[in-house]
């Protein structure tokens, strides 16, 4: 007996019906600079180096973690795609870099063209928003390795920054302002914790209505991560930030850090922070410390921004003027801690 392909588990065709499906929710993703179309050995990107004394890439490259299991368990894959451009994007922002251009990879136990063109949704959906062209990707359909029903996403971002522009957190001094904007709620980070919570301690069901919420628990946790380029980066271009940091994977404690120089610490009045409800029945719910959970969520602040005090009038009013709502968290001081949260 003669096999195929087909019969080991790989559907060619549905991989060729996917790519059509996907075609021109790329090309709306597709910018200036976009040298190739879908269906290359890869993707093509013409720098515009002539805008840049000593240009820059500045690269990142992540997944979204077992937030995907809440996609499962939902049926809903549209919105996950987003929150991979937005760990990607969000990431290279904080060096002061405008991207260029995204790549995913999709891998599968069973290629079903209708899914992969919803996640696919979600990842141009990101780029719009994320001003990223999506220039290229992978779907590996791998029998006997993923389930069939279920799926792994990552991405790969781009993008250029001006040597004497990159944002380290060098500048960063004593008396400088912090600021916050706000997140859409948990983003990425910490669903191996919620997991745990709200199906095994709490024994919720993903449709379970959360009163406090107003929602399904399902619909809140799926909510996907803030891209924050078009509040950013026109920021970048006009005022001198001297730190950005994208609140992830460890929470205020080990993110913030990363830009604080030596002998300073970012103090933060918590106070400040509206916190979306979901953080505070998670803390209840789990009986989380304080510190834990600003050790693991972002706790309704997404990105800070660190600017000189001299500065931080002027970036208000920008941010007033796109409308974008802010928090005053407190100031660069001398001390041993790079962050203090009070």
């Amino acid at each position: 007996m003669k096999l195929t392909y087909k019969e080991a588990g790989v559907d060619k065709e549905a991989g060729y019906k996917g790519v059509q499906l996907i075609k021109n929710m790329i090309k709306n993703t597709h910018r200036d600079g976009v040298l190739s179309d879908i269906g290359g050995f890869a993707g093509l990107f013409q720098l515009d180096t002539k805008s840049y004394k000593e240009p820059v890439l500045v690269s990142g490259t992540d997944g979204v973690g077992t937030k995907l299991k809440i996609a499962f368990m939902m049926d809903k894959h549209n919105t996950i795609g987003e929150d991979c451009v937005a760990m990607c994007v969000n990431d290279i922002l904080c060096q002061g870099a405008k991207p260029l251009f995204f790549l995913d990879y999709i891998a599968t136990g069973k290629l079903v063209p209708e899914k992969m063109a919803s996640i696919v949704e979600g990842v141009s959906n990101g780029c719009i928003k994320g001003e990223a062209a999506l220039i290229g990707g992978e779907t590996a359909e791998m029998p006997g390795f993923y389930k069939e029903d279920e799926y792994d996403l990552a991405g790969f971002c781009v993008g250029i920054v001006d040597k004497e522009n990159i944002i380290d957190g060098s500048k960063v001094k004593e008396g400088d302002i912090i600021l916050g904007l706000p997140s859409s709620g948990i983003h990425s980070n910490g669903y191996s914790l919620v997991r745990k919570i709200v199906f095994e301690k709490m024994d919720f069901e993903i449709d379970t209505i959360i009163s406090e919420l107003g929602i399904t628990l399902g619909e809140e946790l799926l909510k996907p991560t803030r891209i924050y380029t078009k509040t950013v980066f026109p920021l970048i271009g006009k005022y001198d930030i001297k730190g950005i940091v994208h609140i992830t994977g460890g929470g205020f404690y080990e993110n913030i850090p990363r830009i604080v120089p030596d002998n300073l610490t970012a103090s933060i009045d918590t106070s400040k922070i509206k916190t979306p409800e979901i953080f505070n029945l998670l803390a209840k719910w789990g009986d989380i410390s304080e510190k834990e959970m600003y050790s693991t969520f972002n706790m309704g602040i997404g990105m800070v921004l660190i600017v000189d005090k001299d500065e931080v009038e002027k970036i208000i009013a920008s941010l007033r003027e796109m409308d974008e709502e802010f928090t005053l968290l407190g100031k660069i001081e001398k001390g041993e801690e790079k962050v203090s949260l009070w």
